[in-house]
Order: structure tokens, then C-alpha cells, then sequence
């Protein structure tokens, strides 16, 4: 057989057709419409087929009527993401937040004082001698910092005057109260009696002040092991639980881990940026929750890998923003 007869039969030999849904974008001579653009993520492929399945998930957490749980990172409360989760807490449209001790001080961090957009790039040793923080390309001045440990300071000395011993969502809770601030998701947390569980409450600027003001009263003690109990009881006996998490680390975690009390979620949305090759619970897509009893093996789940400051927002205004959808 000669060569150029083999190469065909390789390369052009019969094969099975393909049925489903067709690959198509949007068809801009159609002019501009935005809804019409993110509902044709749907048939474009890639990432923006499984972020219009997000949407779809997180509409039959909505219709459905399930418990929802929303997880994110620091890094969201320092970036705009903040105002759109505020907007959540504000009108209850979600259960519980779960978040680090950054996406806590942040929020009312930005209560006294703006943060910047800055640059990725800036030299950081020139930035350290200008006092400046680095977020990604967010700037925060550390005067900002210092305000915070004069507000925060006598708030804990007021805790201790009250009891020895407080939970991370207790402590939480009373600042959003004594921040007083309808820009803050945790003034709207405390105002409408939303929890806000943080794992990793010593970390950060607000596990520094812990510490400071620790070294002086020796007897304020923090009580996790309760809001371990409070939250893993939460998921008991739900009739449908539904999970959102933006970012990963101990927050999605935290959360899955709590879901496999119930034998698993009902539904779950990640976006995020980790990839699973390295083992890591960050970067494990939904199956392997599964594998664990933290997704039920018949859950609508999805994992989007992108920036959720981009991919939130819009899933929000396709959601819970989204008149269809309520």
C-alpha cells in the first residue's frame, strides 16, 4: 500500500456523527444585548459553557428553594466584589457566609478609609518604604491598618467587659454592629441576623489585633470549637443544600466538609483559579467531592476556572439580581 493511501485512510477514515448542542457564539449583527450575549455561553464552549451552567445551578438553587451557602477569599471583600456580596447579605439572598480573616477586616477596613487600584507590577520594596500594601493591583495605605486597630482595640476591650469568652461569628457579628455602616456586609450580617463563620479567625489584620490585645488580657479566650458545632449543625436535616465558592483554601473546605454531615450538597458552584494536578483541595473539581460525601452523587454541580471578579458580578445579575430568576 503506498504511502499517500495510508495517510488518507488516517487521516480521512469514516467515523460516528456527533449529535447535541451545536457550538455557536453570538451573532453581533444582531446588535448588543447582554442578556442575549451570557445566554449564549452556553453553546460557545470552554469556560463559558460551564459559567452559563453555573447560572443555570445557581437559578435551581433559587427555585429550589435550598439553604445557600456562599464562600469566598479575602481577595474578593479587597476588590469590588464586596459591594456585589453586600448586595446578597443585604437582601437575603443567601444563608451563611463563610469567609478568612481577611474578607472580614477588609470590609470594615474600607468603612474608614478607600482602598486604589494599583498595579501588579509595582516595585515592592518602593512600595514598603512608601508604607503602601499590595493587594494584586489594589493599593491600601497602611494608615489605613492603624485606624483599624484604634477602632477595633476598644471593641474587644468592650467583648471582655461583657464575657470571657466570645465565637468568631459572635465577634463578627458585633462589629458589623458597632461599624454602623450600610456599605458593610457585616453591619447587614449582624442587621439581618445572617452568620458569618470564619475559620481562620487569627489570621490577618484582625488575628494581629487578637494578638496585641491578648497580650494584655490574658483572659479573652476565642471559642471555635462552639462555632465548629453551630455550623456543622447547620447542614443536618436541610432539605436542599446549595454551595457557592469563590476562591478556595479553608473556606471551600470548610464548607464542603460541613456538607458531608448530610451526605453531601445538592448543588455546588466553584470559581476559581486552582488546578487539581497537585492534589490539593483548592484545585479538586466537584468529583471528588463526591468521592467524599460532600456533593450528593446525583447534584447539579460545576467548577468554572476564571477570575471571579470578572465571572461573579455577572453570575449575580443572572441570578439573584435577575427578576426571571426570583
Amino acid at each position: 500500500m503506498d504511502k499517500l493511501k495510508i495517510a488518507k485512510q488516517n487521516l480521512l477514515r469514516e467515523a460516528e456523527e456527533v449529535s447535541g448542542r451545536k457550538i455557536e457564539g453570538y451573532d453581533f449583527d444582531n446588535g448588543v444585548d447582554f442578556e442575549k450575549i451570557l445566554e449564549s455561553f452556553s453553546s460557545t464552549g470552554m469556560q463559558a459553557s460551564h459559567f452559563a451552567e453555573a447560572i443555570k445551578i445557581t437559578n435551581e438553587m433559587i427555585q429550589n428553594k435550598a439553604f445557600i451557602f456562599l464562600g469566598y477569599t479575602s481577595n474578593m471583600v479587597s476588590s469590588g466584589n464586596r459591594e456585589v456580596i453586600r448586595y446578597l447579605v443585604k437582601h437575603k439572598k443567601v444563608d451563611v457566609l463563610v469567609t478568612t480573616a481577611g474578607g472580614i477586616e477588609e470590609d470594615l477596613i474600607k468603612c474608614l478609609g478607600d482602598f486604589y487600584l494599583g498595579d501588579f507590577r509595582a516595585d515592592g520594596a518602593l512600595l514598603r518604604k512608601k508604607g503602601i500594601n499590595r493587594i494584586g493591583n489594589i493599593f491600601v495605605s497602611n494608615n489605613r491598618y492603624c485606624e483599624f486597630e484604634e477602632w477595633v482595640q476598644p471593641i474587644l476591650e468592650g467583648l471582655v467587659a461583657e464575657k470571657e469568652i466570645w465565637t468568631p461569628s459572635e465577634i463578627i457579628w458585633k462589629l458589623g454592629e458597632k461599624i454602623n455602616d450600610e456599605k458593610s456586609i457585616y453591619y447587614w450580617a449582624w442587621k439581618n441576623k445572617i452568620k458569618v463563620y470564619c475559620p481562620a479567625i487569627q489570621d490577618g489584620a484582625l488575628g494581629d489585633n487578637i494578638y496585641f490585645f491578648n497580650s494584655k488580657h490574658e483572659d479573652f479566650k476565642i471559642d471555635i470549637a462552639r462555632d465548629v458545632k453551630e455550623f456543622n449543625d447547620l447542614t443536618v436535616g436541610l432539605e436542599k443544600s446549595g454551595v457557592i465558592v469563590l476562591g478556595a483554601g479553608v473556606v471551600k473546605h470548610s464548607i464542603l466538609n460541613a456538607n458531608m454531615l448530610r451526605n453531601g450538597a445538592d448543588y455546588a458552584v466553584y470559581i476559581n483559579t486552582a488546578p487539581e494536578y497537585d492534589g490539593s483541595d483548592s484545585g479538586a473539581l466537584p468529583e471528588e467531592a463526591v468521592s467524599w460525601g460532600k456533593i450528593l452523587p446525583d447534584a447539579k454541580s460545576v467548577k468554572v476556572f476564571g477570575d471571579a471578579t470578572i465571572l461573579f458580578p455577572l453570575l449575580v445579575a443572572e441570578s439573584f439580581a435577575n427578576k426571571r430568576s426570583c
